[in-house]
């Protein structure tokens, strides 16, 4: 399995309970929930594949269909919309920082793979993070978190910038990934938790 399907899944998975979570902090129904889920870990690779001109794996892939609905089923099971408002915002911090990540690492391995220049690979990278999430946020009537918070758009493009490095370097190994991958995640928990911001006007 390759670098760029192992990110796939781990984004799938934890973008799939951020949506869980933000449905039931919302007090959607059974489909909504259903529906902010799949939206939120298919979104930004549908977004991904349309952009780099192939056919959505989400169509030709039963694969991510069953990774979100058996998330889904495990969430119920083991109750974690039960849970209290504290340690489900820690849950959802840690699953939607997992899902960033991850989809960062995989937007940017798909755009060298297709030959994009820098701009292009922190372009995909940036959508195929934020493009569930953002999905996710209109639903619930909220502004895209990449727009407003936490380093959240800005980790896309650092993560991004990275492996773009680390492929002309010829370093681009699953090390150096998994390195990234635990380098962005720590990153961002500690934007969050310190509260890091960009610059604001006005």
């Amino acid at each position: 399995m390759s670098a760029l399907e192992i990110a796939d899944i781990v984004g799938i998975i934890s973008f799939a309970i951020s949506g869980f979570l933000i449905a039931v902090h919302h007090k959607l129904d059974i489909l909504g929930i259903i529906i902010t889920s799949f939206l939120t870990a298919l979104g930004g690779g549908l977004i991904r594949d349309v952009i780099s001109n192939k056919i959505p794996f989400i169509f030709t892939q039963n694969l991510p269909i069953i990774l979100v609905t058996g998330t889904v089923v495990f969430a119920i099971l083991f109750k974690l919309h039960k849970i209290n408002d504290l340690e489900g915002k820690k849950a959802f911090v840690l699953s939607d920082t997992i899902g960033l990540i991850s989809f960062s690492i995989s937007g940017a391995i798909l755009a060298i793979n297709l030959d994009f220049n820098f701009f292009g690979v922190l372009l995909l990278a940036l959508i195929t993070a934020v493009g569930g999430g953002t999905i996710r946020d209109i639903i619930v009537n909220k502004v895209p978190a990449f727009l407003t918070s936490d380093f959240y758009g800005s980790m896309a493009l650092i993560v991004a910038s990275f492996i773009y490095v680390l492929d002309y370097l010829n370093e681009l190994t699953f090390l150096t990934i998994t390195v990234t991958f635990i380098f962005g995640v720590a990153l961002r928990l500690l934007a969050f938790y310190e509260k890091w911001h960009l610059p604001k006007l006005g």
